[in-house]
């Protein structure tokens, strides 16, 4: 079902006997607390249930000892309009994906569209419809930051100051319009910069019609704000070249569902030797010719922890509070004042794993017993994870 932006408020919602909370956060991943407390889709408190204002709440939620953690981010998406997508002419893939965990999803850019416009004109138009679109209408839910023009020769900085102006914040993948020259594309992520404009490049062999191989010394000179499918979609770069990009940029390292999983493992796993684990974030980069992908970032997440040995509760921090602090979003951590968009999750049944943590790590996805999106619940046990063991129970109140 999908939503309107503007809808409903969750008024007061406490969230107690929490067993497991991930904050989101690299630098303290599992908080010490089994209580979260909302008003109004805003996280107010977080501690223990013996600390924080549980009185009078409009919805109490008994967690039932399993794990809360923030919604997942997918870095990487590509939309067209409303929850279809004509790359597998599929339709309900978002809300699928919520199914799957994410509450919020980021537009590389809308190019599955059929007849999709080239021209300056046509370009900036699209991608301000999108981002309208998008920001008034929530398929599932799920908060959809689209409208991600791809970039092509002849634009200029005025063209980046209008979109900047008409409320377009991102640039669709550089290298899948016209412009794949690291010089020139270099140029246009630095007005799109100046006008805050947020930029991902393309990384790796073609896709779609009208894409081409971007090298690692094109992904160097353009110098985007994000290396987006660091792994490729579908085709990598070598692992070498890769690992190179890792140490000379200084930018996001995103890595996708579809891309290279071997890749996927080494990118993640250089990036901690280098120290510099809070540049990756994770996408799915559906839907795509490998198809929709809803449980794609929580694979990612299984595969990173148990082929790339990372402890779990750190790459959760990848599809999470790495991608809101790179995205300046106000989602991806439980935190006060940050958006109350939680996934609800135990160890899928019968996993080898004796707890979550450990069922990620023995490679299996955990088992979704509920989602909110700013305080409001959108699914409560998924449809698409396995089962989980525990499942969290609305005490009072109505979803």
């Amino acid at each position: 079902m999908a939503h309107a932006a503007v809808e409903e408020k969750s008024g007061k919602v406490v969230i107690k006997n929490i067993g497991l909370l991930l904050s989101g956060d690299l630098d303290r991943p599992i908080l010490d607390a089994d209580t979260v407390v909302v008003q109004d889709g805003i996280i107010t408190a977080v501690g223990k249930e013996k600390d924080c204002d549980t009185a009078h709440a409009d919805m109490l939620i008994d967690a039932r000892k399993t794990c809360l953690a923030p919604g997942l981010i997918d870095s990487h998406v590509h939309p067209v309009f409303g929850d279809w997508t004509p790359r597998q002419n599929q339709l309900g893939w978002i809300e699928s994906t919520m199914n799957g965990g994410v509450t919020t999803m980021i537009s590389a850019g809308e190019v599955h569209l059929p007849g999709r416009p080239k021209d300056i004109v046509g370009l900036k138009a699209l991608a301000i419809t999108a981002q309208r679109a998008f920001d008034s209408f929530r398929p599932g839910g799920v908060k959809v930051l689209a409208g991600a023009p791809v970039i092509e020769k002849g634009m200029t900085e005025q063209d980046f100051k209008e979109l900047a102006d008409a409320g377009v914040k991102l640039l669709g993948e550089v290298g899948l319009g016209s412009v794949k020259a690291g010089e020139e594309a270099q140029k246009m992520v630095a007005w799109a910069r100046k006008h805050g404009i947020q930029s991902t490049i393309h990384t790796g062999g073609p896709s779609i019609p009208g894409s081409g191989l971007i090298d690692k010394d094109v992904v160097l000179e353009a110098d985007a704000d994000i290396i987006g499918h660091i792994n490729g979609g579908h085709t990598s770069l070598s692992e070498a070249h890769v690992c190179e990009l890792c140490e000379k940029s200084t930018r996001g390292i995103e890595i996708v569902h579809n891309g290279n999983e071997k890749v996927a493992i080494a990118a993640a796993q250089h990036a901690i030797h280098l120290k510099c684990p809070h540049r990756v974030i994770l996408g799915t980069d559906g839907p795509a010719g490998s198809g929709v992908q809803p449980l794609g970032i929580l694979r990612m997440i299984a595969l990173l922890s148990s082929l790339g040995n990372i402890p779990p509760e750190l790459v959760f921090c990848f599809a999470t509070g790495n991608t809101a602090r790179m995205r300046n979003l106000n989602c991806g951590l439980i935190e006060p004042g940050r958006a109350a968009d939680f996934v609800f999750m135990d160890r899928a049944q019968h996993t080898a794993g004796r707890d979550l943590l450990e069922s990620v790590r023995f490679g299996d996805i955990p088992g979704i017993g509920m989602v909110m999106i700013d305080g409001l619940v959108r699914c409560h046990r998924s449809r698409n994870t396995p089962p989980a063991t525990e499942v969290p129970v609305i005490v009072s109140g109505h979803a």
